[in-house]
């Protein structure tokens, strides 16, 4: 948030001057003449309000947000308002109008967020969102802007009176302006509609008819492609078979003719697959089955996919960039492989030469895909049309290469299936890329709509109830929760959150303020009323810095998103260990590591226990129950893998998250098994102490402790 200027109310000209600068700095900031009445009428109605009923008070103009906002604050320090509810609900009537004018503010704006406690005084904050034309304001270009304000001198009264009226005579012009055209189309209508209902019969008639032609089409294509794929296949394996000389040789020329009639049979296949395709989608019937997955994985996999269909000898390059920064995906991985193969097959088609290019960008709550190459080019009249069926655009290539037509549409289908989109951009000569713009979350997507989270509760993790109507902020929290002694309870309503607070008790709760159509200022003071709830620590996560307010509410911790996962984590295990004594217990065999790990930990406030040996570790465990285990696998006597087994079936010890701290060589079913029952497994065999220090931090703030992290979040 960057404040750009203040202005105290003590008396009535002030409220005029905070009208003057609202319209001042709107102006600066982009907003038509429209939105800077309506915000300079907001502010003067509420800053008169502060005025009239409390006699003191302040306006904060600031910037904030992304996209950026137009934020005023309003303060007093007055009664409060005591029938407030009623006020906001249009249940409250008045002989002196009071409360009309907090109702019609909100109807005004964008932002509006009132906060009123009885003799403590009243906090409005009210905003506008930036037109999206406008572009970013920097720090500076905000500096500018306030100086520019603080320069002007404040119009008297009347030249403020003289400029409210004429907004009014122009808003009083453009109504009449309306009432007329609004007239005139009535009559337009009037005549007009016996027309469209005579039209109405006969387009439902003939919807109807397409709608049953449409459905015969799907079917006649869904049962022609089975009924075409037994014979395929039975021509494939017998074309395989020949070519195999399973039954003897084929002289030169019976070769040539069985692997023309196998390229004949695998296009026929080909496009047999991609009806079918396309009849399923257009049916419904085709099964979206979303997944967590990286990107990088899908591009590893595509590159082992994707190599055989470049030419021996091509001079072509395939170009698969490496995905870094791109958080995970919860979408049909398959589909989105069947997306981008069908984009880098039209891409190696037609390019002759030079390279073919496969990346990703994180866009918001999306990841863009993109194919890029330096082929012929699409003229940009044949843009829209290839993604047409069975449409090939022709070009000196097009005989070489032959297609089905059907690769791009399905793409379109499959991606819009995913609730993305599809775009290209071309020039002739110079190459194309196509784009597949793919949400991070499938938005019908049900896994973050838990409604009885307490069936999902596991007895060795501790429940973190969330409360955040963005399901792609959900998923980023859940993936910051991952592997760690926490478990993500995720809620979308008040409703919800309140109805998982019936069933468990979270040991902490991460809170969102700017629910949609919902005050989580309201559940905080809720929460913290409660005798049986006030104990559980919430931490407040929003987009607007009103971290003074959160802590006077009782909220335990504050942070500003986009919030980093482990700053998060170092936060919950602050506000849930409340600065109790935290002991970690070292088991290992080696004095010398031991000792390493020791002053590795030095600048942390951790207790260091030590065992040199299993039957010691396991004993110093039951006993001294630290809060987290650093355990060496290859000892004498009692190895690691037992020493965890045992304490896995120790009911004293069995939640004590265990950090693995081993130069063993692991195989991928030993990893796979210690991933399992711990929170993280350590190399010894690291490069540098920095990595070392770092990658034991990063396990032991997994396992709940409170250590001292590099870096800083976004707070």
């Amino acid at each position: 948030m960057t404040r750009i200027f203040t202005i105290a109310i003590q008396y009535e000209q002030d409220v005029v001057q905070a009208r003057q600068r609202t319209r001042e700095i709107a102006e600066q900031l982009g907003f038509d003449a429209q939105d800077r009445a309506r915000l300079a009428t907001a502010v003067s109605e509420i800053a008169r309000n502060a005025f009239q009923y409390a006699q003191d008070g302040t306006v904060k103009f600031s910037v904030a947000g992304e996209p950026q906002a137009f934020l005023i604050q309003i303060q007093d320090r007055g009664e409060g308002i005591p029938h407030l509810a009623d006020v906001l609900a249009g249940r409250y009537t008045s002989d002196t109008g009071a409360g009309l004018g907090i109702v019609g503010t909100r109807r005004l704006m964008d932002l509006f967020e009132i906060e009123s406690l009885p003799g403590e005084g009243t906090t409005v904050t009210i905003g506008k969102r930036l037109s999206k034309r406008t572009p970013t304001f920097t720090d500076s270009q905000l500096q500018q802007i306030r100086e520019t304000v603080i320069g002007r001198s404040p119009e008297n009264p009347y030249q403020e009176i003289q400029q409210q009226n004429q907004e009014l005579l122009r808003a009083m012009a453009e109504l009449r302006k309306r009432e007329e055209e609004l007239s005139q189309l009535n009559q337009e209508l009037e005549d007009t509609n016996r027309g469209v209902v005579a039209l109405y019969a006969e387009l439902d008639e003939k919807a109807s008819s397409l709608q049953q032609v449409n459905e015969l089409k799907t079917r006649f294509l869904s049962n022609m492609s089975h009924e075409f794929r037994t014979p395929l296949n039975s021509i494939l394996s017998l074309s395989r078979m020949l070519l195999a000389r399973m039954d003897g040789n084929l002289t030169i020329e019976q070769e040539k003719q069985v692997t023309f009639i196998q390229k004949a049979a695998n296009g026929l296949s080909e496009l047999v697959n991609d009806l079918l395709d396309l009849a399923k989608v257009e049916a419904g019937k085709i099964e979206v089955r979303p997944s967590s997955f990286e990107v990088s994985e899908l591009f590893a996999t595509l590159r082992g996919m994707l190599r055989p269909l470049l030419v021996q000898g091509s001079s072509v390059t395939l170009i698969v960039e490496e995905a870094e920064g791109i958080p995970p995906l919860y979408s049909d991985e398959g589909k989105i492989a069947q997306i981008l193969r069908n984009f880098v097959s039209n891409a190696l088609k037609f390019t002759e030469r030079g390279e073919v290019r496969v990346s990703a960008v994180q866009t918001g709550h999306a990841i863009t895909f993109s194919v890029s190459d330096t082929g012929i080019g699409i003229a940009h009249a044949d843009q829209e049309r290839i993604f047409e069926d069975f449409m090939q655009i022709e070009s000196h290539l097009q005989k070489q290469v032959k297609g089905t037509g059907l690769g791009l549409p399905l793409s379109r289908k499959l991606a819009e299936l995913l609730g993305g989109s599809i775009s290209v951009k071309s020039q002739l000569g110079e190459g194309t890329t196509f784009t597949a713009l793919i949400p991070i979350v499938y938005p019908d997507a049900t896994e973050f709509t838990v409604l009885q989270p307490i069936t999902l509760v596991e007895p060795t993790r501790l429940p973190i109830l969330v409360v955040e109507d963005h399901p792609e902020t959900l998923f980023i929290y859940e993936k910051h929760l991952q592997q760690s002694i926490y478990q993500l309870i995720p809620t979308r309503t008040l409703a919800q959150a309140r109805l998982a607070l019936q069933k468990l008790r979270p040991a902490a709760i991460m809170l969102d303020i700017l629910l949609e159509g919902q005050n989580g200022w309201t559940f905080l003071r809720e929460i913290k009323g409660d005798e049986t709830t006030r104990t559980i620590p919430v931490l407040v996560i929003t987009i607007v810095d009103n971290e003074k307010q959160a802590l006077a509410l009782g909220a335990n911790g504050f942070l500003i998103k986009p919030v980093d996962r482990l700053p998060l984590l170092n936060k919950l295990n602050t506000l849930i260990t409340e600065n109790k004594p935290q002991k970690v217990l070292l088991i290992d065999d080696d004095p010398s590591y031991r000792y390493l790990v020791k002053q590795l930990l030095i600048n942390t406030p951790l207790s260091i226990l030590e065992a040199a040996n299993g039957k010691e570790g396991l004993n110093l465990a039951q006993k001294e129950q630290p809060n987290a285990i650093v355990l060496d696998l290859e000892m004498p006597e009692i190895g690691g893998f037992d020493v965890l087994k045992q304490l896995k079936n120790n009911s004293v010890t069995q939640s004590i998250p265990v950090i693995i701290h081993s130069s063993a060589q692991l195989d991928a079913e030993a990893q796979s098994r210690l991933a399992a029952q711990s929170i993280a497994i350590v190399s010894k065999e690291t490069g540098s102490q920095t990595t070392a220090i770092a990658q034991l931090q990063d396990a032991l703030v997994k396992a709940g402790l409170v250590v001292e992290v590099s870096g800083k979040s976004h707070v």
